[in-house]
């Protein structure tokens, strides 16, 4: 491991930031020794709102800042509880996370995120890093029918061939949207550069994924584990077989967030990447012509609206 890749606890005491999600689907198992643990957030639409506030003040409390990282395809019910937990909380200290992953890279991404906790990065370089790394996740699944697939551009062939009997479907609904028809020649672009490959067989064979994708996809090893909870849910099928090319090197993901500009967010003052602080959601303020006076602070309110996520380009 480089030597400027820098571990909190020796010589100073810190308490990592806390990485939260709404399901333990998304806890997936530590990558190293050094992944720290999910918390999770459980039942948090059904649970009273009570209890549902004291068990996030007592994670502020305990860590300082948490990162909340959910699905966009939670119910309703869930954001809604969240970004109300979060009003009442009144701190710019809790950071609502929704990247359009499917389950499976949700997860990896998560677990990616835990694995960077554990190092001397501040709350908000941390939680501005899960934007970073979505670029890096190449998430799909290979699908026995496409006809409820609503994530993924299908076009009319795709969705009459989905009623042939035995027909499979291979798709990357990240970074860019990819759909084949799985036959002698499909083929599906992968990341360009190394990768580990994680799978999760449903209803549906796996052998395409690990004897055709993950060759053609040159990845430096494959692990397995149960499909999401979700998965069905998100892909409109349970005839599938879920699949994600992620880094899994701590070393690299440090590197790749350090070496990114960083900037001191207006607003809370909290160190971000990117142009939008994941805690208070501040943007930076919009200057006149002569790059004088500002015309505004530009910040949505409490958890932000749901606006164009930009790619970060350092």
């Amino acid at each position: 491991m480089p030597a400027d890749l820098r571990a909190w606890g020796d010589g100073e005491p810190h308490v990592p930031t806390a990485i939260a999600v709404t399901s333990a689907d998304l806890a997936l198992p530590p990558q190293d020794e050094r992944t720290l643990p999910a918390v999770v957030l459980k039942d948090v639409d059904q649970r009273p709102l009570e209890q549902v506030l004291a068990e996030l003040q007592s994670l502020v409390d305990q860590h300082g800042h948490v990162v909340v990282v959910c699905s966009q395809a939670v119910p309703a019910s869930v954001e809604r509880r969240l970004r109300t937990v979060r009003a009442l909380l009144e701190t710019d200290r809790v950071a609502l996370f929704q990247p359009s992953l499917p389950p499976l890279g949700l997860a990896v991404l998560v677990r990616q995120l835990r694995q960077l906790a554990s190092c001397d990065l501040s709350p908000g370089i941390l939680a501005s890093a899960g934007r970073l790394l979505t670029h890096y996740v190449h998430a799909g699944a290979v699908l026995g029918s496409v006809t409820r697939l609503d994530r993924v551009p299908v076009d009319l062939k795709a969705h009459a061939r989905s009623w042939v009997p035995g027909s499979q479907f291979g798709v990357v609904a990240h970074p860019v949207p990819q759909l084949v028809r799985i036959g002698p020649e499909a083929a599906l672009s992968g990341p360009e550069f190394a990768t580990w490959l994680l799978v999760a067989k449903g209803q549906h064979s796996a052998d395409w994924v690990t004897g055709t994708l993950a060759p053609s996809w040159q990845v430096q090893g494959l692990r397995e584990m149960p499909l999401p909870a979700e998965s069905p849910h998100w892909w409109g099928t349970g005839r599938l077989t879920e699949f994600c090319a992620y880094l899994p090197d701590l070393s690299v993901l440090y590197q790749l967030v350090t070496s990114v500009r960083q900037s001191t967010c207006h607003w809370c003052g909290i160190d971000v990447i990117g142009d939008r602080c994941v805690f208070c959601s501040a943007t930076p303020p919009v200057y006149d012509d002569d790059g004088g006076r500002a015309l505004g602070h530009r910040r949505d309110p409490a958890l932000g609206r749901r606006s164009e996520r930009r790619a970060l380009t350092g």
